[in-house]
């Protein structure tokens, strides 16, 4: 009796979106990203779109494969920005009326008269609006894994795992915006409050990236100078030696005085070993400065869901670590920084943030953000469960 009641509450809130016409433009606008995603080829030469040819030095069967080629889209601008943005926008829109519609007068009425417990009536609604964007990410994921196995030569199953993945970043996002229309019964403001939710969390990650960008542009830095250091040190051990040989006064032995600003003989006998050790000071100064600020704004991340190291966790499991490497070049490895070039813009940075953002336990990216949507849930089914309509 209850699954058949549950069954039927199921199919009549995905009738009513099925009903609108939002739900098959959205359907039509996956169809037309897979048909752009079939369009994209790679050759010796460069990368093709239908019959036009982009050379390129960087994308090209020479350095990389048709099926990290297409993997590689899919994870960039498929799942990075199509699923995670367009169809999330998109899905939003289609889905935020539902508890409002639910709540509003003459509608809710008869459906609490029927023997259904108020609980299971909200999360069949909740379930519902999940579903809208489960077919959405569906049929755009087997569309591109039916391109991936007839031009890139590979029947890549992984490419399904965007359907959890972005149903789960996706759900993070519409419990706020059940919250909301609960309280409100208003599917604009629950639509906004939304959005403006989202907008915060994007800042809040796009902080996190400067942070962890300066914070690894310093600590490069620090190696960079602490190794310019070591060879002026043995040049002015060097000198001293000479000098003694030659029986020059030493400043700081004997009658000779050791200058103020210099913190031992060696920084007399090599000048520039001063300005260098004040270098290092500065970058062991900004390197704690910025890890303190990055621990600030992890601690603050992990009260929020992780919509940004959600969608990046497809990317770890459909391009592997060496693949990325490549994909990042291995020529920075020697680079050394100007001493005029802000941290963050030492490309080396970019790599090591990269390799820090895939360190990120699947845990704490998962765990954090499945308790947040629990929270938000837990709170609208005691809300929903004792509220008078």
């Amino acid at each position: 009796m209850i699954l058949m009641q549950t069954k039927a509450l199921f199919i009549d809130a995905y009738r009513e979106l099925n009903a609108k016409k939002l739900f098959w433009i959205t359907m039509a606008l996956n169809l037309v990203a897979v048909i752009i995603f079939a369009s994209l080829g790679i050759t010796q030469k460069g990368v093709t779109f239908w019959h036009w040819q982009f050379e390129s030095m960087f994308f090209n069967t020479g350095l990389i494969s048709q099926e990290l080629f297409y993997k590689l889209q899919f994870t960039s601008w498929g799942a990075g920005f199509w699923l995670s943005w367009v169809t999330t926008i998109l899905a939003l829109v289609s889905t935020a009326g539902i508890i409002p519609d639910l709540i509003s007068g003459g509608t809710i009425e008869p459906v609490l008269s029927k023997p259904i417990g108020r609980i299971r009536l909200f999360l069949t609604k909740y379930l519902t609006g999940l579903l809208f964007v489960a077919l959405q990410i569906l049929v755009f994921s087997f569309g591109c894994f039916v391109v991936l196995g007839i031009r890139g030569g590979a029947w890549e199953f992984g490419l399904f795992l965007a359907l959890p993945i972005v149903l789960a970043f996706f759900s993070f996002l519409f419990s706020f915006c059940a919250l909301v229309g609960l309280v409100t019964r208003s599917t604009i403001a629950s639509l906004l409050l939304t959005m403006l939710f989202w907008s915060m969390i994007f800042v809040v990650n796009l902080g996190d990236s400067i942070m962890l960008q300066q914070r690894e542009g310093w600590k490069l830095q620090l190696q960079d100078r602490q190794g310019v250091i070591e060879p002026q040190i043995r040049f002015a051990e060097t000198r001293l030696e000479q000098w003694r040989d030659e029986g020059r006064p030493i400043p700081g032995e004997g009658d000779e005085p050791l200058p103020e600003d210099a913190s031992d003989v060696l920084e007399v006998v090599n000048p520039t070993l001063r300005q260098s050790r004040e270098r290092v000071e500065e970058a062991e100064e900004a390197v704690e400065t910025w890890t303190t600020w990055s621990a600030r704004v992890f601690a603050l991340k992990t009260i929020l869901p992780k919509t940004q190291e959600t969608i990046a966790l497809l990317e770890r499991n459909l391009i592997s670590d060496e693949e990325l490497s490549r994909l990042m070049g291995t020529g920075n490895d020697d680079f050394s920084a100007d001493e005029d070039m802000p941290a963050m813009a030492d490309p080396r940075a970019t790599k090591a943030v990269a390799e820090a953002m895939r360190e990120r336990s699947i845990l704490w990216i998962l765990g954090t953000s499945f308790l947040f949507e629990g929270v938000l849930l837990a709170l609208c089914c005691w809300i929903f469960a004792r509220r008078d309509f």
